[in-house]
Formats: structure tokens, C-alpha cells, sequence
């Protein structure tokens, strides 16, 4: 290998590296965002907007369609009029694409997708890799690439280009998503010109020649009869049969630039290895490894990686084989239901068909949804083969105690590495860790001639979850795609980890933990747990503690201490010099925050010298290697799953649960509430409430996105009986009742939204910050077991806080926008309603298993949930209404066919059909029926119909079917089908939570992103204005619309919802929720002021419209607006940032998009005035 001192460095991830190849072939990138593809895309439209050269020396032409459907299909639609394509996807994505990819390969278009490869949805989503999606393109007509690496991405990536070009024959190249997407490696770059010199220019030329064109006209895409059709199938056959040699013949000359030895089928190991493995993909690493280790020890074995999938060439594939092998395990990233075996299994078995020389082959299946692959699995492959019938079908990493077909894995392997240092940092989601440690590799990688390595795992939680960083820095490559598990420094940067998670086992014999608390040294003794100081002493460990949580807040950055921890790290790693470190670290700060204005940087570069002077070394007594572990609290009766899944998963032991854990549960049904069961205590600062000078107007509760909050009315008893703790004062406008305000601080999340929210703020409800161990009071449990009081109406603010949480305790972000609406639907119908949630944001948050955050009610009601795809949520929806819908008509005919044969039920049975379609009046009214019904005794057909509706309860009262979903759903990919419902007419509700952007995949831009906004794929500014759903769903007649904004109007958003509810027909409700992609500069605790700002600046009107009156169909809510507009956008950074980056664009758009908010509110005037 060429030595990278001597060549083009850069520390990028997969995904970059598949970016800088694409972006120097293609003319017209069309594209729309999915995990974990997107950021080929983003850095594409970055370096568009930037005016960077591709090889035509134009930049790239950028755009984000509404659906993957529609990115494949500008991608066909250019190639047919002359410009080279590419897009960039995963999973979901590449099913959308698959119809048009089989056009594309069909007129032999040179298209080149780069696909982040992940699994696909079944039993349940996954973001994370395997090879389920490319897989199930094999029929499609595409040439399958694979790349294992970052390196290879970037080296081969390039092929995929340019043998499409050579042979007209389109490409889909993948790698490992996650494992290779998201691996940042230091890499060798391949300069443009080199490019340029591969690149077959007159077959460029001929692809041209031969575009649709009016001046030399043609025409593509017929209908064809049986006659001729299989024909001109068979007649692509030499084309196919060519590829393999090109494919071969361009690696040669990536060879020749890079000094690489690339191949269709590259061999590692002995050259008369006897046992060899056969994988594609990011495990090349861990089995190149392995290879060696066990030849070091004297076996013979060998692993063959796979790079050319499709075609398989079996002449090039025994070709690269020892002919001296006997045995061959062939490793899928898939798994294929009731197929004989997976995908590269059969191909190899079809190398080897009518051969007497055939070796003996087995398959097995390993690492889906991204789980770990190491070196000591892949041993038990190879020692697998050591059988003499070895197990076809294995699975490895898992324990299959149910059909046995797991192999026995050993313990991990003493791999040696020349001078490599491991690193592991444990941090919390939305903690600034992951972050902090991209700019360590990237300091360490671009100012030293060290390799590098970072990996980033994350648990299912949309934030707050458990993030674990993996970093290695090496004198050699490094080939380690699986987790660190032995590690020469380990970081935990929050205290309350040291007692839910093994950290300290990971640790190797001498090596360095730091610890982030906000205890004294003198107080570790008390406060660390037993294993843990236990096994320090037995590492002989070195133990640093720093409180950087106390330092970031008294520098004025609130709870992001990730530059203080890092500046931490390079002190204690001596992996560069500490003061050159200070020197890059402050450089990078200055970066990365200079947009955020002068302030923040000196604030962070602060944050850089504290960190590195406030390191306190603690010396570990002898005493520790005998402590005794620290007594674990009697735990209460929990129900199996929590036992058995929710706490090994929460406790980062999911790995290690037998297949047989999951019985029961095979097609992925999850009971609910299971959140209240986590307890993660993980805020920094808690509410206080001030009973003297709380007013009781439930407003924190209302807003409190993760329902830790709560108020309580108390009859006499319930008072009398409450503990001491429990504090309780007169209910205003309740005589008799007393009133309570509770605030469960082990799953609070100290976002401060109640605090921001509260009329009496400061006084009625304080945030302080947290010096003292959480847990569960006594007064948070009482409160759980006070009933609910219908005292004051559900319909109302104040009212509707009295009402039990129906979502609780999710893994949304600290302030989030979304979960306070889907919390006050579920305490309004939450009891009785179907919930058909849209893929995204909503679901990460909502469904992220096994913390299941829709609960029950104390009458064991909930929310009936369930989620589909990104794509159909409408649809999906309408079939779930258009079940209950029959399955209650079928109750009412019984019920009505019994009304004339018994007359005894009659007022019962009038007054059940009087309130059918009532959400409020059916419950009662069908409870009364179904008691009715039980206490008298009927015979023959009365008989028979009693046992039938009684038989089904479930049926009789009105139970709400709403959807729920974000703006990328609605607006974009579901646009469709939501417009199709609507027309429809059913009585569907829907609740539109509008982020103005795609928050779950990092903030992308969709059509209600307004006009200006700075968003990934608009770099440059939106140039483009909002869509105005509620004003098109109002031009068929027939639905119900209201925009509403919860901190602006509760009152309007309250009146919105209820009067949607009883709208006999399809209502939308579209809500505003800011987001953390906002870059809200106050805060995202501030994020119901942002709300209420925006209705003054007339950025966001509020309004209702009701077909079904009369007259004043439309209510225009929001008052002229009195803040000026340009503030506003100055408040948040996705406005700001255009300043800073595009000022002139910044100047345009926004002068644009004050005019067009003044034109739309004046619009919305006329239409209140019409009536």
C-alpha cells in the first residue's frame, strides 16, 4: 500500500467517501432522505451549492423528490435525455425504486445507486445494516457491488461509475450501513483527474449521442407481445457476460493509482487452506483478522471476500479459491424466510453445480440489524468446518435455543496490533459525546501520520438514549470493523451509568477511566458501586474524575459539557501533545461555532482550557479488590417482559437473550407502558412547585413532552390518606376536592418547558438544578393510584390535565414539539381510539422497543397503535377505519334486530343508537347496554344475538381512528395518499405534526419547509414557498381543517381538536411543533414561546374551518401580526445561518417570504370575511 503521508488525506465516513466518488461522475443527483443514506445527499447539495467542479466541470444538479419513487424516477428521466444520474438510498428507499429500476437496466441506462445497505421492515423497523434491501434487487438487471470499508468505498465506488458508463449496463453499489456509513476512517483519496483519466470519454460521448433528443428522434419504453418479448431479454445476455472483465480490467487501473490489489473476489489466508469462509461486506475486517490469527497458530484457512456480487462470475471465483480447499461456509447479512438457503450461498453453490470437485459448502447467517461480528465468531465458522458434516443454515452471534441452529461461540481472541490505543466513551444521546468525538478523530487524523477508527452506537431511543463511541488509532490500518471491547481508556461521562451498566469490564489490565461527577474524591468511596471499584483495583486501573457538568453551566453552556470532556481526554490519551491539542481543539471550536455568533465560541474555547485543568487523578485504595458489591433495592413484582426483555435491553445485555426470550412475541407485538417502568433518573435540573403561588392552571402539564408532570384532584379520602410528601392544597373551582401537583424525577428529562410555559414562572415552578441521587418518591407513586375526577370538562386546557396520560415517558428530545399533542390526544380518546402512526419521528420516539411509551388506563384501555411504512400511513388508516367501521356495523344490526324482539331493552338500545357516532356519549351509553344485557335472561334468536354482542363489547361504543404523522409523511411521500383518503370522505382524523423538516433523518428539507429556511439538501436557502396543505384539503368541501400552534392558543388548539372529533366526515389538524433542528437560540425549553412567536410574527396563522356550518365556515384565530418578521427568523438558526453563509440569498428570500406571509394571512382575512 501506497504511503498515505505521500498521498490525499482526509477522515471521512462511508457515506462522505461515496459522496466525493458520485458527486465527480454524476450530473443529476436526485434524491430523498432515508437513514442511514442521507448524508451522501447532504454532502452532495453541500458542495453544490458551494460551486464545486464534477468531471463535466459543472457542479452537480441537486434535487429532493417527494418519495424515493420519485428520486428513481428523475434519475431514469435524466439518463434518457443525456445526463449521467445517481441517487442514494436504503432499505424502504430501495423497495420504492425497484419497479424503475427494472426500466432503467431494461433501455440500458448507466445509472449508479449508492446504497447504505439496511434491513427492511417486517416484524419490525430497524435503521440498522444488513443486506436485506440489495437482496432483494437481484432481479432488477443492476450490477451488484459490494465495499467493506471506508477505504473501498472510496477506491471502488468509482468502478460502479465508471463500468456503467464503459458497458451501459447501471450499477447499485453498497456498503454496510452504519458499520461502513457511518465509520469514520482516516483514507487515501482519490484525486478527480485520476478519475478523469479512467473514464471512458467517447462512450460518455455515445451515451450522449444516442439521449432522446427532438433533433435526432427516437422512441423507448414500448409495449411488447409474446412474440418478441423474451427475445430481446435474451438478446442482453453478451453484455452480462462481458461485465466481469471490465469490472476487473478498472480495478487494475484503481490498482495502478492506489497501490491496492483489488479483484472480483480478493483471497486472504494460506495459500492450501483446506477450511475458508466467504462473506462480502464491512465483516472482511473482523474474518481477515481472524485468517491470520489462526494461521499464526498453524491451521489452514482462509477467507475470501466477495466485490462483485452481480454477475458472479464462477470462472473468476474459483479462479481466486485454493485448490486445495475442502470445505467452504458462506456468511449472508440476510435472512431469507422459507428459502433454501440465503442470496451468496446459493450463488457460490451455483459455481460449484455438476463439479465432481466440488468442495462441501455450508451457509449461515450472521450480524443483522447491524449486530456485532467479531473474531471469536467468526472462529466458530471455521472451527464449525472442522466437522465432518458441518450444519447448513447456522446463524453466529446469537444463541438459537429454540431450533438449534446457533453455533457456540469462545471467548474473544488475543489479536495482536502494532501500537493501537482503544478508546470508549459512554454518553447520553443528545449529549454533545458523539459529536465531540467525530472532532477528536479528525483532529488526531489530519494532524498526525496515525490511522483511525470511530464507530458510534446507539440504542432505539430517539434521544436520551445510551450512546457508546469506539474509537482506535493505529501505526497500521485498521481493518477492526466490530465494537471495542477491550480498551485502553474509558470515558463515562454520567454518573448514574456506573450503576445500570457494565463499564468497567471493558477496561484492559492498567488502563485509564475517567469519570464525569459531581462527587469529591473523598466521596467515591461511598458513592461508587462495589463491582465497580472492585474491578478498578483489579485492573490496577488509573481513575480521573472531572465534574464538567458544573463547569459547561458555569460558563454559561447549560448542559453541554462534550467540549469540557474532551478537552479531557486529550490531556489524559497522550496521543498528541497536549498543548498542539488545545491549539487544534480551539481551532475546530472556532469552526464549528462561529456561525452561533463570537459569544459561544469564547464560551467553548473557555470550555477547552477548564477541561484540561480541572482533571482530578484519584488514587485507588488497596480496600477496593475486597469491597463487597453494593446491596441492590428489593425489586417489586414486574411483569415477564419487563424482566425478561425491557431491563437486559435497557442494560445494554440485549446481545445476549436466547432466541427463546422472544417466544410469544414472533410478530413483534409489544404490550404497552412499558417506559414507566425504566426509571433512567438522567435530569440535571428538576421542577420545583411553589403550592402558595401555583394558580392551577394546569398550563406544565399541558406542555411537559414526556408526562412527568402532573396534577391531581383529591377527594377527602384520597387527601387523608396521601403521605406526608404528598402535598396537596384547595382545588380553585372544585369545593371539597384538594389539588396536587406531582413530577416524577426519574423520568424527567429537565427540559424546562413547564417552568418557561408557567404563568407564575419563578414562583409557582422553578428549575433547580439536581445535587442528590434520584429516585422514586412515595408521592409520585400515590398520585398513579388516585382515580381520574370529571370535575372540571376534558375539552378544556385545565380539565384535560386531570385526565390520565396515555403517553408517558418517551425517548423524545428535551422540549420536543411533537409529543405534548400526541399526549393530549391519547388523555382526550386515548381510552377508546386507533392510532395509525406514519414512520418517522413519531415512531423513533413512540415505538422504539422495547420502551414502549402508549400505556393503559387504569382500566386496562389504551391506544390501539400501529405503524406501516413511511409511504402509506393514509391507506393504512383508512383500512383500519374501514374494519371498525364494519365491525360495528355489524354490532348495531344485532343490536337493532334485538330492539324489535325483546321491547324490555328499548331505552337502553335507544339510547345506544341515539349517541353512536357520540366519542363522548357512545361509552356510557354502551356500559349501561352491556350491564342491560346481563341481567336478563333471553331465549331462542334474542338469546342467540345477546351472546353474539355481548361476545363483543370491544365493538359497541365510538372508538376515534386517527392518524398521526410528521410533515415529510403528509407533505411529501404520503401526499398522495392522504389526498385520496380525504376525498374519500370516511371519518378519519388526522393529526399533522409540522417540524418543517424531516426531523428523524437529520433535519432534511420537505415541502412545508418555508421559503428561505436553511435545511439539508438546501444548503443554499429554500428557494421554493411552503405548501399550504390546510388551504388544498379545504377546496374539496368535505373536511375539516384547522392549523393550530399548542403555546400560541391552547384554548384554539382545544377547540380544534374536539370540534375535529365530532366533524362527521375527514378533519385535519395541522400543528405546529419546533424542533431541535430549528436552532432555536433560547432554547429548546423555550419551544411553546417559539410557538407563540411565531403566530405574532404571522409566520404561523392559526385557524379553523368547519364545512359542515352554515355559515363562518372559516375562524381565522390568530390576531394581525405584531412582531416583525424578520426578528423572528433571526431567532432560530436555520434562518440565521443563510446570513452567515448565503447573506445576498439570505436578503432575497427573506424579503420574499415576509411578503408571502403577509399575502397568505391577508388570504385567510378574505376567507373569514366571506361568509
Amino acid at each position: 500500500m501506497v504511503k498515505m503521508h505521500n498521498d490525499k488525506i482526509i477522515v471521512v465516513d462511508g457515506n462522505e467517501a461515496a459522496a466525493y466518488v458520485a458527486y465527480a461522475f454524476s450530473e443529476v443527483a436526485a434524491i430523498y432522505p432515508i437513514t442511514p443514506s442521507s448524508p451522501m445527499a447532504e454532502k452532495t447539495d453541500e458542495w453544490a451549492a458551494n460551486g464545486r467542479k464534477n468531471l463535466y466541470t459543472q457542479p452537480v444538479t441537486l434535487v429532493e423528490m417527494q418519495s424515493e419513487a420519485g428520486a428513481i424516477g428523475a434519475v431514469h428521466g435524466a439518463l434518457e435525455a443525456g445526463s449521467l444520474a445517481t441517487t442514494f438510498t436504503s432499505s424502504q428507499g430501495l423497495m420504492l425504486m425497484i419497479p424503475t429500476m427494472h426500466r432503467i437496466s431494461g433501455t440500458r441506462q448507466p445509472a449508479v445507486l449508492h446504497v447504505a445497505s439496511r434491513t427492511v421492515g417486517t416484524h419490525a423497523m430497524s435503521i440498522f445494516g444488513d443486506h436485506s434491501d440489495v437482496m432483494n434487487c437481484r432481479q432488477t438487471g443492476f450490477a451488484m457491488l459490494s465495499t467493506g470499508s471506508v477505504q473501498e468505498v472510496m477506491d471502488l465506488a468509482g468502478i460502479a461509475h465508471l463500468a456503467a458508463v464503459k458497458t451501459r449496463i447501471p450499477f447499485l453499489h453498497f456498503f454496510d450501513g452504519f458499520r461502513t456509513s457511518h465509520e469514520i476512517q482516516k483514507i487515501r483519496a482519490i484525486p478527480y483527474e485520476e478519475f478523469g483519466k479512467m473514464l471512458d470519454w467517447g462512450a460518455v460521448r455515445s451515451f450522449r449521442e444516442s439521449a432522446l433528443n427532438p433533433y435526432h428522434p427516437s422512441l423507448r419504453n414500448t409495449v411488447q407481445n409474446p412474440d418478441v418479448y423474451f427475445q430481446f431479454r435474451e438478446a442482453n445476455n453478451p453484455f452480462y457476460d462481458a461485465l466481469p472483465a471490465v469490472v476487473e480490467d478498472y480495478m487494475a487501473q484503481i490498482n495502478a493509482v492506489t497501490g491496492e490489489d483489488y479483484h472480483l473476489f480478493n483471497y486472504y489466508g494460506a495459500p492450501d487452506a483446506e477450511r475458508v469462509v466467504v462473506a462480502m461486506g464491512s465483516v472482511s475486517g473482523a474474518a481477515r483478522e481472524t485468517a491470520q490469527y489462526l494461521n499464526g497458530l498453524g491451521e489452514k484457512v482462509g477467507f475470501l471476500q466477495v466485490h462483485l456480487f452481480n454477475p458472479f462470475s464462477a470462472a473468476h471465483f474459483l479462479k481466486a479459491l485454493p485448490e486445495t480447499v475442502k470445505k467452504i461456509a458462506v456468511l449472508d447479512r440476510c435472512k431469507e424466510m422459507g428459502a433454501p438457503g440465503e442470496p451468496l450461498y446459493l450463488a457460490v453453490c451455483s459455481a460449484f453445480a455438476n463439479r465432481k470437485d466440488a468442495p462441501y459448502i455450508c451457509g449461515g447467517r450472521y450480524g443483522l440489524a447491524s449486530k456485532d461480528t467479531t473474531p471469536a465468531q467468526i472462529k466458530a465458522v471455521f472451527d464449525h468446518l472442522l466437522q465432518d458434516v458441518p450444519m447448513n443454515g447456522f446463524a453466529v452471534g446469537i444463541e438459537d435455543d429454540v431450533t438449534h441452529r446457533s453455533l457456540p461461540v469462545g471467548p474473544s481472541l488475543p489479536l495482536s496490533h502494532k501500537k493501537m490505543v482503544s478508546c470508549k466513551f459512554w454518553g447520553l444521546g443528545s449529549d454533545g459525546t458523539v459529536g465531540a468525538n467525530k472532532n477528536s478523530i479528525k483532529i488526531i487524523g489530519n494532524n498526525t501520520d496515525l490511522f483511525t477508527q470511530a464507530y458510534f452506537e446507539y440504542d432505539t431511543k430517539k434521544s436520551f438514549g445510551i450512546t457508546r463511541s469506539h474509537l482506535r488509532f493505529g501505526d497500521e490500518p485498521i481493518l477492526s470493523s466490530y465494537l471495542v471491547k477491550e480498551a485502553d481508556f474509558i470515558a463515562c461521562h454520567n454518573q448514574s451509568f456506573l450503576g445500570k451498566y457494565d463499564i468497567v469490564s471493558e477496561l484492559k489490565a492498567g488502563g485509564t477511566f475517567l469519570l464525569n461527577c459531581r462527587w469529591t474524591p473523598e466521596e467515591l468511596d461511598a458513592m461508587l458501586p462495589g463491582r465497580v471499584k472492585r474491578g478498578l483495583a483489579e485492573k490496577q486501573a488509573k481513575l480521573y474524575i472531572i465534574d464538567a457538568n458544573s463547569i459547561a453551566q458555569l460558563l454559561g453552556l447549560g448542559g453541554h459539557a462534550s467540549m469540557v470532556l474532551q478537552a479531557a481526554f486529550f490531556r489524559l490519551a497522550n496521543i498528541i501533545p497536549q498543548e498542539e491539542a488545545i491549539v487544534y481543539m480551539k481551532k475546530a471550536a472556532e469552526k464549528s461555532f462561529a456561525k452561533k455568533g463570537e459569544a459561544v465560541v469564547q464560551k467553548n474555547l473557555a470550555a477547552i482550557d477548564k477541561g484540561t485543568e480541572s482533571v482530578v487523578e484519584v488514587p485507588i485504595p488497596e480496600s477496593w479488590r475486597t469491597c463487597a458489591d453494593t446491596p441492590e433495592p428489593e425489586e417489586k413484582e414486574v411483569p415477564d417482559f419487563i424482566r425478561n426483555i425491557l431491563r437486559p435491553c435497557n442494560a445494554q445485555k440485549g446481545d445476549e437473550l436466547p432466541v427463546s426470550t422472544f417466544i410469544g412475541y414472533e410478530d413483534g407485538t409489544m404490550p404497552l407502558g412499558t417506559t414507566a417502568y425504566e426509571k433512567r433518573g438522567i435530569a440535571a435540573q428538576l421542577p420545583v412547585w411553589d403550592s402558595a403561588t401555583c394558580i392551577q392552571c394546569n398550563r406544565c402539564s399541558f406542555v411537559c413532552p414526556h408526562a412527568v408532570i402532573r396534577p391531581y384532584l383529591l377527594n377527602e379520602e384520597e387527601a387523608a390518606n396521601a403521605p406526608k410528601d404528598f402535598i396537596t392544597v384547595p382545588a380553585k373551582g372544585a369545593n371539597g376536592y384538594s389539588f396536587s401537583l406531582q413530577i416524577s424525577e426519574m423520568d424527567c428529562t429537565g427540559c424546562g418547558c413547564c417552568a418557561a410555559s408557567c404563568p407564575m414562572a419563578g414562583k409557582a415552578l422553578r428549575m433547580e438544578t439536581v445535587t442528590r441521587e434520584l429516585s422514586v418518591t412515595p408521592a409520585w407513586e400515590y398520585g398513579l393510584t388516585i382515580c381520574d375526577k370529571d370535575v372540571f370538562q376534558a375539552e378544556t386546557v385545565k380539565g384535560s390535565q386531570f385526565r390520565q396520560p396515555l403517553c408517558e415517558f418517551s425517548g423524545a428530545c428535551a422540549g420536543c414539539g411533537e409529543t405534548p399533542y400526541a399526549k393530549l390526544l391519547t388523555q382526550l380518546y386515548g381510552d377508546r381510539m386507533y392510532w395509525a402512526n406514519a414512520t418517522g419521528c413519531s415512531q423513533a420516539w413512540g415505538a422504539a422497543m422495547p420502551s414502549i411509551p402508549y400505556t393503559v388506563s387504569k382500566e386496562g384501555r389504551g391506544p390501539a397503535w400501529s405503524n406501516s411504512l413511511f409511504e402509506n400511513n393514509a391507506e393504512f388508516c383508512l383500512g383500519m377505519y374501514l374494519s371498525v367501521k364494519q365491525q360495528r356495523h355489524k354490532v348495531r344490526a344485532w343490536i337493532e334486530e334485538l330492539k324489535a324482539l325483546e321491547p324490555s331493552l328499548n331505552p337502553a338500545i335507544t339510547e345506544w343508537l341515539d349517541t353512536f357516532s357520540d366519542v363522548n356519549a357512545s361509552m356510557p351509553a354502551s356500559e349501561r347496554l352491556i350491564a342491560a344485557l346481563k341481567d336478563c335472561a333471553l331465549s331462542g334468536r334474542a338469546g342467540e344475538l345477546q351472546t353474539l354482542i355481548l361476545r363483543h363489547p370491544e365493538h359497541m361504543a365510538k372508538q376515534p381512528v386517527w392518524m398521526y404523522g410528521g410533515d415529510g409523511w403528509a407533505y411529501d411521500i404520503g401526499f398522495g395518499g392522504l389526498d385520496h383518503v380525504i376525498a374519500m370522505g370516511e371519518d378519519i382524523n388526522i393529526l399533522v405534526v409540522d417540524t418543517e423538516v424531516y426531523s428523524n433523518t437529520g433535519g432534511q428539507s420537505s415541502k412545508a419547509t418555508p421559503l428561505g429556511a436553511v435545511a439539508q439538501f438546501q444548503a443554499a436557502g429554500k428557494s421554493s414557498s411552503k405548501k399550504d396543505l390546510g388551504k388544498m384539503m379545504m377546496a374539496y368541501g368535505n373536511c375539516y381543517v384547522a392549523s393550530v400552534a399548542m403555546g400560541a392558543d391552547p384554548n384554539q388548539l382545544m377547540k380544534a381538536i374536539t370540534e375535529a372529533e365530532a366533524f362527521p366526515g375527514p378533519s385535519l389538524v395541522i400543528a405546529y411543533a419546533p424542533c431541535i433542528n430549528h436552532g432555536i437560540k433560547s432554547g429548546m425549553h423555550q419551544s411553546q414561546a417559539e410557538m407563540k412567536r411565531a403566530v405574532e410574527a404571522g409566520y404561523w396563522p392559526l385557524y379553523r374551518y368547519d364545512p359542515s356550518k352554515e355559515s363562518g365556515k372559516f375562524t381565522l384565530d390568530s390576531k394581525e401580526p405584531t412582531l416583525d418578521f424578520q426578528q423572528f427568523l433571526e431567532g432560530e438558526v436555520r434562518y440565521a445561518a443563510l446570513q452567515n453563509a448565503f447573506p445576498e440569498n439570505a436578503r432575497i428570500l427573506f424579503e420574499q417570504a415576509e411578503r408571502e406571509a403577509k399575502l397568505r394571512y391577508a388570504s385567510y382575512q378574505r376567507l373569514a370575511q366571506q361568509d
